[in-house]
């Protein structure tokens, strides 16, 4: 009985101490990424000078016998953070945001995106979605930025009164399936790797059930797969399918969003928000299916690969001509 009375008051305790050693990593994080910004402005302008490339291997040797404890002086790392200072020292509206965020997060950004409009977009995710530098490195190599840049799916978040957009396409290369799946192997297949899968959909989706049953008057409703996202603070349904996108869809949909709301949803939480991932969709098509539409509700393809890139993959023979050669 003690144990129950105390919990709230051990919780509240618990989640002060992180929100402190969240803040206290915060500042730490802003003074590194401030002292590596004035060292790049430093070498910059010595650069300006005439000043030979030498010089930072001077420089690296003399810090790290200075400062033998401190592993961010190599020459690499120096060179670094010239490119970090020279990159974006004229950009007003990234200048904040880069301070930010982790160096690792930074370098990563540096090395593997060249666009300053993809930098940005980046940048403003692992701020504001604090992505890891593992998922940070495999959104910049699915092309997040393409996907979600070209997306139909934008929702609002009441907390903030600014707009979320999921992707437009998810890439389910963890899946081992056959190229005729049904949706209950689809769905069996993400079940089975629910972690990947959660990775993928984005890291503010948590994960509450599977065939996830409503009952109204008398009769039984099966939702694929419901998830919450913690921004948007509100349920997710997300249907599964495994050909085009049609527009019946959406009134499934709906039918199943105005049953969450009405049974499921909590008094705190914002209306539930649908996601119908297709194996492909025809953009038009879905535009006109939600212009009408009361609901929030988005429409998202899938693949279970990675895609060739156009040049490559013209000259790669077609699935009709390997079949025909097999059967020679």
């Amino acid at each position: 009985m003690e144990a129950k009375i105390y919990t709230p008051f051990f919780d509240e305790i618990k989640n002060k101490i992180r929100s402190a050693q969240y803040a206290a990593m915060r500042e730490v994080n802003i003074q590194l990424i401030q002292l590596y910004w004035e060292i790049g402005r430093s070498i910059s302008e010595k650069q300006k000078l005439g000043w030979g490339k030498s010089v930072v291997q001077k420089l690296s040797d003399e810090l790290l016998l200075e400062f033998p404890k401190s592993s961010g002086f190599s020459a690499a790392n120096l060179w670094l953070m010239a490119q970090f200072y020279n990159n974006y020292y004229q950009n007003e509206n990234l200048v904040p945001l880069v301070r930010e965020i982790p160096w690792t997060h930074n370098v990563v950004i540096l090395k593997r995106v060249k666009s300053m409009a993809d930098r940005s977009f980046y940048i403003t995710k692992c701020l504001y979605e604090r992505w890891t530098k593992a998922q940070l490195i495999r959104e910049i190599e699915n092309e997040t930025h393409l996907k979600i840049l070209n997306s139909q799916n934008s929702f609002l978040d009441h907390s903030k009164e600014k707009l979320i957009t999921l992707k437009d396409k998810y890439l389910f290369d963890f899946l081992e399936l056959d190229i005729n799946h049904s949706e209950r192997d689809l769905e069996k297949g993400l079940l089975n790797n629910v972690q990947k899968f959660l990775l993928e959909m984005g890291n503010q989706f948590s994960f509450i059930g599977s065939q996830f049953k409503i009952q109204l008057e008398g009769n039984e409703y099966f939702i694929d797969l419901l998830l919450f996202h913690r921004t948007l603070q509100c349920l997710v349904a997300i249907e599964l399918k495994v050909g085009e996108f049609i527009p019946e869809y959406k009134g499934k949909m709906e039918f199943y969003l105005a049953l969450l709301n009405d049974k499921v949803r909590l008094p705190h939480e914002n209306d539930s928000v649908g996601i119908i991932i297709c194996k492909s969709k025809n953009r038009t098509v879905v535009e006109y299916s939600l212009k009408k539409s009361n609901y929030p509700i988005g429409v998202s393809s899938y693949s279970t690969s990675k895609e060739l890139p156009e040049e490559f993959s013209a000259q790669l023979p077609t699935l009709e001509a390997i079949k025909k050669s097999f059967e020679k």
